[in-house]
């Protein structure tokens, strides 16, 4: 491109940028309040915003083009109805996550790796008022009072902002988008997480009533896996959920889903976690699935696990299973009660029977490294025993991309009689050092 070319286009975008400012700030000013009505439905609501903005611009006077206007009105409407330049990455289905480390620093992940988007927001006010959108639709709030926050997307993508003081660069908002259709067993395999026979242990496992706990570093996909695992609960129970910020999507008919909420700006009426898992257990549950487990509410939840609530599921961040025990003893002396540590894992060790390990690999795929049984107590010690292992010793491909999978140690779980008296059976050879063969 020439020198020339170079600068008629960069004259063309200030021309565009500005006639962009200047009709926003008219929209805004004549429709005022309507934007934040609560009686108009989104439909109405954009269709009002796009007819004034078809108005405004036929009053220009710049000579626009007929692309031009219409590249103007979706960029007003995604910054006042939507989330301004992140819109673009919440409709792309192959963005997981969206990263912004202040107005003019947008990051995204695509398949598993990070990339600099080069889009960015036209100043911090607009920020702020992206974030105040989020939040305000699920009833949060952040403001020098509460300067962070967790929220949600009404697709169910989840949402973190933080704002000065604490951000010391200016407010940074983190997307975690989930997928439109909840990922199944069969996507799973397809994407080299977990193998068909692990998955049919765990079927087995979750209609045999097993408590499993799924572990894993942040990004590694746990909540995904809950969803799957959640997918197997049979459609005559009654699920209860319990949840920060409610992410989980539940295909089966009876489901009660609770969400924890924070304190309101004079520090009052707050409902924590550990509150909802002990009300919970007055609403007849068949099973629990407590979204991640990350503080006092580790004791409430293995006593739950502990008096007739088994089938229950959970998440925790951890490095491996054995650290996912030491996580729960630890957050189990966060209750206050005054309780020994052979007493906490004779607790741990009585309800959990299954630990899921997953993490998100340098080759940017999450994939299930360990399915680990807990067995009992030796001891002081819990002790653990692994059912299925990541191969790492079959290398990385020319690509970087892991050549290794899921596979059976040649141990038979001691679970498998428990399962039997509920009549759930698991093949022997889905244990099999080779897998099943065909």
């Amino acid at each position: 491109m020439s020198l020339a070319e170079r600068l008629a286009k960069s004259t063309q975008k200030d021309r565009i940028t500005e006639v962009r400012v200047r009709v926003q700030d008219r929209l805004v000013e004549t429709l005022g309040p309507k934007l934040y009505d609560a009686s108009l439905s989104d439909t109405e609501l954009e269709g009002l915003v796009h007819q004034r903005l078809r108005e405004l611009l036929d009053e220009e006077e710049a000579g626009l083009s007929a692309q031009e206007k219409l590249l103007i009105v979706r960029q007003i409407g995604d910054s006042v109805l939507g989330l301004g330049p992140l819109e673009t990455f919440i409709r792309d289905p192959d963005i997981t996550e969206v990263m912004v480390n202040g107005y003019n620093s947008i990051y995204v992940e695509r398949a598993g790796k990070i990339y600099w988007s080069g889009a960015k927001f036209h100043d911090e006010g607009q920020l702020r008022r992206t974030i105040d959108k989020i939040v305000a639709k699920v009833g949060r709030r952040v403001d020098e009072a509460s300067p962070y926050v967790d929220a949600r997307l009404p697709d169910g993508s989840r949402v973190n902002a933080i704002i000065p003081p604490l951000a010391i660069d200016g407010p940074c908002l983190t997307i975690r988008k989930f997928s439109a259709d909840p990922y199944r067993a069969e996507d799973l395999i397809s994407f080299g997480t977990i193998t068909k026979e692990t998955v049919e242990m765990l079927d087995a496992c979750v209609r045999g009533r097993l408590n499993i706990l799924v572990s894993g570093g942040t990004g590694a996909g746990k909540t995904t896996t809950l969803n799957v695992l959640s997918s197997f609960l049979p459609d005559d129970e009654r699920i209860v959920t319990i949840e920060d910020s409610a992410e989980l999507r539940l295909q089966q008919p009876h489901i009660v889903r609770l969400e924890s909420r924070p304190s309101n700006i004079e520090g009052r009426g707050e409902v924590n976690i550990r509150d909802l898992v002990r009300n919970s257990l007055r609403m007849r549950p068949d099973r629990i699935v407590v979204g991640e487990v990350r503080g006092a509410e580790a004791l409430d939840m293995m006593q739950a696990m502990n008096t007739g609530h088994d089938g229950s599921i959970s998440t925790v961040h951890s490095n491996s299973p054995r650290d996912a025990l030491s996580r729960v003893e630890t957050m189990m002396m966060m209750s206050g009660m005054e309780l020994g540590i052979r007493a906490i894992r004779e607790q741990i060790s009585s309800a959990l029977n299954l630990i899921v390990h997953q993490a998100r690999m340098k080759d940017g795929v999450r994939r299930i490294t360990h399915v680990t049984e807990v067995v009992g107590m030796e001891g002081d010690i819990i002790t653990l025993q692994d059912l299925f292992l990541f191969d790492y010793n079959a290398g990385i491909d020319d690509e970087g991309k892991f050549r290794g999978e899921l596979k059976a140690t040649g141990i038979r779980p001691r679970f498998m009689d428990r399962l039997a008296e509920r009549g759930v059976r698991i093949p022997a050879e889905v244990f099999a050092p080779g897998g099943r063969q065909s």
